[in-house]
């Protein structure tokens, strides 16, 4: 059986429905009980049960502090090597962004996970292209960022979500592999070409400033996105790659499509006029 951890989640939601439509025995896991997937909490490891698992896809569970991330991911390998997993699937982050605020994380795991005697296939999924859209704002004439003229090799999520289905369903055949998974390049001028408005860039420490002043993000939250922004304007993310092309057979979705469609929808409509 494959097992997918993170199932309620963006990206192991469609990792769970890939696998499904391609007859391949799947089971989702959440971490909190949901009907019709295993309850896996991560921070309780001595109640985690893997037994009748062939393969574990560990979608990565970073939302949170590096300290907490590694000691879930210790948790989850430890299980693994407990109750018999033969392979871990693990998402980590693209090989370029080892700089970022939310790296230390990933590499940790994978370390774990060479060090863990287990079988183990690491994707080094680039950044989504729905996130580089998320983070295009809207000001009075047209799209601001922090990226300046730099670029992301961004990725649509559900093509990750295919490669990783891929390599789960051939897992040996993968194993002790690492797999750069990033897209083209997009800027967010090219988005806001595509979508007939300007972009004006603003400093990063404008940057930092908007983000200390929104309303629900988490401690952690503001310095990563102003390490992706710092990296994608001074051109450390720009960098494509062949892994993700080859694992699917095909070419990727077009990452500006994918961004400037999210872009789009967040665009401020008409004022209403007032009564």
């Amino acid at each position: 059986m494959i097992l997918v951890t993170g199932a309620t989640g963006h990206l192991g939601a469609a990792i769970v429905d890939r696998l499904g439509r391609s007859g391949a025995p799947v089971t989702g896991a959440s971490r909190s009980p949901r009907p019709g997937l295993r309850h896996l909490d991560f921070d309780r490891p001595a109640d985690l049960d893997l037994r009748g698992v062939r393969t574990l896809v560990l979608v990565s569970a970073g939302y949170a502090e590096d300290d907490q991330v590694i000691a879930r991911h210790r948790a989850v390998v430890d299980a693994a090597v407990r109750d018999g997993v033969d392979q871990v699937v693990y998402t980590s982050l693209t090989t370029a962004g080892d700089h970022l605020g939310f790296a230390l994380a990933h590499r940790v795991t994978e370390q774990l996970l060479a060090a863990s005697g287990l079988g183990w296939t690491v994707l080094r999924n680039g950044l989504y292209a729905e996130l580089f859209g998320a983070l295009l704002t809207w000001g009075p004439q047209g799209l601001e960022s922090a990226f300046g003229t730099g670029s992301l090799a961004a990725v649509a999520r559900a093509d990750l979500a295919e490669a990783a289905a891929l390599v789960a369903v051939a897992a040996s055949e993968h194993a002790g592999r690492r797999y750069d998974l990033v897209g083209r390049p997009v800027t967010a001028d090219e988005v806001a070409a595509r979508l007939g408005v300007g972009h004006r860039t603003i400093g990063l420490g404008a940057y930092r400033a908007r983000l200390a002043d929104t309303a629900g993000l988490l401690p952690f939250q503001p310095p990563m996105l102003v390490s992706i922004a710092s990296a994608v304007r001074h051109g450390m993310l720009g960098a494509g790659g062949d892994d993700l092309v080859r694992l699917l057979g095909r070419d990727p979705a077009d990452p500006l499509d994918v961004a400037a469609a999210v872009a789009a929808s967040s665009r401020p409509g008409p004022a209403t006029p007032a009564r």
